[in-house]
């Protein structure tokens, strides 16, 4: 990542709790919305925070109330970037089944790996799959491209 003059720079952890996402989701939406970010660049970032804090929870962490999910973030009037990790056993991106594949379309997962990029610019994984990273860039283009060797 190159170096940037950012406004916010946080570190924090919340439990592996349903609903523990929410406060931090929050927070960083506002701080976004004061920077002049539009509802429609916000709706993405919620999406993508979403997705990414309930997937630590729920399938990294499996719930586990003593596990933490680690986030860290980064905001400016012209960038958003997140790193999420859980303590779970990672997953390969590259394995998740194309939702949107005729026989995929009922099924219960990979929409919200989908979602994440569509709406962020760029989506790296580290080489466990307990760890994601995104950056959304305000006018560059989304779809990100998924890099899993970070």
């Amino acid at each position: 990542m190159a170096q940037h003059n950012w406004s916010s720079e946080v570190k924090r952890g919340i439990a592996s709790r349903c609903g523990a996402h929410l406060e931090v989701m929050d927070e960083i939406l506002v701080q976004l919305k004061a920077l002049g970010w539009s509802d429609q660049e916000l709706f993405g970032v919620q999406m993508a925070l979403e997705e990414s804090l309930t997937n630590a929870i729920r399938h990294g962490n499996g719930k586990d109330e003593s596990k933490q999910v680690s986030l860290e973030w980064k905001l400016s009037s012209e960038r958003f970037w997140l790193r999420v990790q859980d303590e779970g056993a990672g997953f390969l991106p590259a394995q998740v089944p194309d939702c949107t594949d005729q026989e995929n379309l009922t099924a219960c997962g990979g929409r919200g790996l989908l979602l994440i990029c569509a709406y962020m610019t760029h989506v790296e994984y580290n080489d466990a799959g307990n760890c994601i990273t995104m950056e959304k860039i305000r006018g560059e283009e989304e779809n990100a491209l998924i890099d899993v060797s970070s």
